[in-house]
């Protein structure tokens, strides 16, 4: 009945397999969404969907595919709360022999149907439409849309008949989380969080459950014992490029600051305009009175950070290459002698770049900065991007 749902599913790359197809057919038979379609989205979406990113495009597979019905009771009947038997009974017989049939009757087990059911279902890999024995749409067989079996089930019509159902599906509140888009601070969090090494630090004011069980175990009476809390033990050091073209991605910036603020307690960040030179800064508003000088940083954070450098790398090549370049200040030093002394400290270093990636090849400068920091280092400001980008640093 819902193969039409599957296959849609994996037409729009959504990584569905058969055993979860199953998992959402027995959530179904045991009543989990009762007569609820919001409760049959959030059953089907939770057995169906492993990485937040699918989530929009499932919830479009579900639109085009359930919109139009309003109560499970629209499928299944006045029983909602269980497949019915004869419709598994008419599927089996549809797809399976008549030897098949009687043995799975002599059974008597909806397992060993189930398990016919994905037999079939692994042998049907395209898409159905007409016929009488595959699941599709405008067939014969009972399950499906459009089709002619008088005893057949309306799902995906165009209009529906109660207009109730809130179809939280239609809301797409997911649609930000595609791996190729920007994305906002939420999102950058479930990227971030990907590098994480954990370690028992600080004082112990945590209780510690499985050390006072065995202290009570071994002293004879009660033995509270507490440990230090376990906490993400990475240190990043982070540089923000700031004004200048990097204003059409502020907000951008300001998501992935306040998202590693978040998450990393051991966050020390600065600012800097266009490329790294001999100083920069912690408050934009005193960039040319209260500066930190770049070697300062560089002996007093050690190599063991990850180091994050925030910007677009669009500029004059003149900016990186040469001695004096800078736009803002006259610098002894070019902002290519910076980067490799940065990248020779830090081993794991990466730039995270908010311009599209497409575009990169046509900046000469950010061509020089990927040749000196390492063309692999760099990556977009995308899910996909940032998750990639946190894989490199945890090496």
């Amino acid at each position: 009945m819902f193969h039409h749902f599957f296959s849609e599913l994996r037409r729009a790359s959504v990584p569905v397999s058969i055993r979860e197809y199953l998992t959402l057919l027995e959530g179904l038979d045991k009543g989990v969404p009762e007569d609820s379609m919001d409760g049959f989205y959030y059953l089907s979406r939770t057995a169906l969907v492993k990485d937040e990113r699918d989530i929009d495009k499932f919830d479009q597979v579900f639109g085009h595919v359930f919109r139009g019905v309003d109560y499970l009771g629209d499928i299944f009947g006045q029983d909602e709360h269980s497949i019915p038997d004869d419709w598994l009974k008419k599927m089996a017989e549809l797809h399976l022999s008549p030897e098949e049939m009687a043995e799975i009757e002599a059974l008597g087990d909806l397992d060993k149907i189930m398990e016919a059911l994905k037999e079939r279902l692994e042998n049907q890999e395209k898409r159905h439409e007409g016929g009488n024995k595959n699941i599709g749409t405008a067939g014969k067989s009972p399950f499906g849309a459009y089709g002619y079996n008088p005893e057949g089930v309306r799902i995906g019509q165009k209009d529906g008949r109660h207009g109730k159902a809130v179809k939280v599906w239609d809301k797409r509140q997911f649609k930000n989380l595609d791996g190729d888009r920007e994305i906002g601070t939420r999102n950058i969090k479930i990227a971030l969080r990907r590098l994480r090494k954990f370690a028992r630090e600080g004082a112990a004011e945590e209780f510690d459950l499985n050390g006072t069980i065995d202290g009570t175990a071994k002293q004879g009476w009660l033995d509270i014992r507490m440990r230090p809390e376990r906490r993400n033990a990475v240190k990043v050091l982070a540089f923000f490029d700031i004004g200048g073209s990097m204003d059409a991605h502020v907000k951008q910036a300001e998501d992935l600051f306040s998202a590693a603020k978040s998450e990393f307690k051991r966050l020390e960040y600065f600012y800097f305009h266009n490329c790294l030179y001999e100083q920069v800064w912690k408050d934009n508003r005193r960039r040319m009175s209260e500066v930190t000088p770049t070697w300062d940083i560089l002996h007093k954070f050690p190599s063991d950070h990850r180091v994050v450098i925030i910007g677009d790398a669009a500029m004059s090549p003149y900016e990186v290459a040469m001695r004096g370049g800078s736009v803002e200040h006259w610098n002894e030093e070019s902002g290519a002698v910076w980067l490799q002394r940065i990248a020779d400290i830090y081993p794991h270093l990466i730039w995270i770049n908010p311009t599209q990636e497409k575009y990169w090849e046509f900046s000469q400068s950010t061509q020089m900065i990927q040749q000196i920091i390492g063309a692999e280092r760099m990556f977009p400001m995308t899910l996909t991007g940032l998750e990639n980008a946190m894989r490199e640093l945890a090496r």
